[in-house]
């Protein structure tokens, strides 16, 4: 994820003024933060997952930095808030799979019919399983016949597909070129804020 964002940065016109490191399950962060800080950024991206980013942004925010905090769906646990605090996570945002308030069509219908089966607003690993179950349907459907190998190859094929998550092109590894929607932490919860489309 590092070296996507500092590639995509950097196309983007942004310069990257500080890296650094640490190791899964480190509890104090202070001293890089207080690097990072001396380099003054306009946004820091912490690409973790939620243990390390709660502590990381209670951290930042009681050395003083101010700066927005952005990632990735590593954040996306409510644990965050429970390891970080609501205050500490203003201004801070980061890139999901989906979002349970989007107000698409196909996203409402989801989380309809997901509350009343199961009885929960459903996560972004719910859609994530909805929508290969939905892609498997519509290889099968573009294969024409149940056999492994034509559903394989019309997998592969798939292109601007409308799923729960947003729009989904396989690209020639197979990789995934999809939407995401961008969340904000507010108040302790998380706020959709938009849907950005490959």
């Amino acid at each position: 994820l590092t070296q996507v964002f500092e590639e995509s940065f950097a196309k983007a016109g942004g310069k990257v003024v500080s890296k650094e490191a640490f190791l899964q399950k480190d509890q104090d962060f202070k001293a890089t933060l207080t690097k990072i800080k001396a380099a003054n950024p306009d946004v820091i991206f912490i690409p973790a997952y939620y243990e390390e980013v709660g502590r990381i942004v209670k951290q930042a925010r009681e050395l003083g930095i101010t700066t927005p905090l952005i990632g990735t769906d590593g954040w996306d646990s409510p644990k965050l808030v429970e390891i970080a605090g609501a205050q500490p996570l203003e201004n801070t945002y980061f890139s999901n799979h989906y979002s349970p308030e989007d107000k698409d069509p196909k996203v409402v219908k989801f989380v309809e019919s997901y509350k009343k089966e199961y009885g929960q607003t459903p996560d972004a690993l719910a859609a994530l399983g909805y929508d290969a179950a939905l892609m498997v349907a519509d290889a099968i459907k573009r294969a024409g016949a149940a056999d492994p190998a034509k559903i394989k190859d019309a997998l592969a094929q798939t292109k601007n597909l409308q799923l729960v998550s947003g729009i989904i092109t396989l690209d020639a590894e197979h990789n995934p070129i999809k939407s995401a929607a961008i969340i904000e932490m507010k108040d302790g919860k998380q706020v959709f804020k938009e849907k950005v489309n490959p």
